[in-house]
C-alpha cells in the first residue's frame, strides 16, 4: 500500500509539558505530556487509522513506536474539522520526537501527515 501526502492535512504540536510527578519506570524517569491537533483543511474526509513515532535521545538511542489509531480512537475528520488529543512519552534523557499519522480518505486513498518534531528537554 502506498500512502500519499494530502494537501491541507496538517498536525500542530500545541504544548509539551514535563510532568515530574507522574509515575515512570526507573530506566525512563522523565515523563512528558504532549498535546497535538490534527487539522483537516482539505476537501476530503479522512479517517486516521495509525501512527508511527520516532524518539531519539541525546546519546543516539532511537525508539520506534507504531500502532493502530490515535489514543485508542480512529478519528474521522470532515473537511474543516480538527481532532485534538494528548498523550505522553517517558524518556531517560533529553530527546526529540517526531512521527507520522496514517489515514484513509472516504474514497479509499491511503494518506499520511507528518507530526512535527518537538523537543523534550529536562528543566535545569
Amino acid at each position: 500500500m502506498r500512502f500519499e501526502e494530502l494537501p491541507g492535512l496538517s498536525v500542530s504540536v500545541d504544548q509539551v509539558v514535563y510532568l515530574p510527578h507522574m509515575m515512570a519506570p526507573p530506566d525512563k524517569p522523565h515523563p512528558f505530556a504532549y498535546y497535538l491537533s490534527i487539522h483537516n483543511a482539505s476537501e476530503e474526509t479522512v479517517t486516521i487509522v495509525g501512527r508511527k513515532w520516532i524518539v531519539k535521545d541525546d546519546s543516539g538511542g532511537t525508539l520506534v513506536v507504531e500502532g493502530d489509531g490515535v489514543v485508542g480512537h480512529t478519528p474521522v475528520l470532515q473537511p474543516g474539522q480538527t481532532f485534538s488529543y494528548n498523550s505522553y512519552h517517558v524518556i531517560s534523557e533529553p530527546s526529540i520526537a517526531h512521527g507520522t499519522f496514517f489515514g484513509q480518505t472516504d474514497e479509499g486513498t491511503p494518506v499520511y501527515v507528518r507530526i512535527p518534531e518537538f523537543k523534550m528537554e529536562l528543566p535545569e
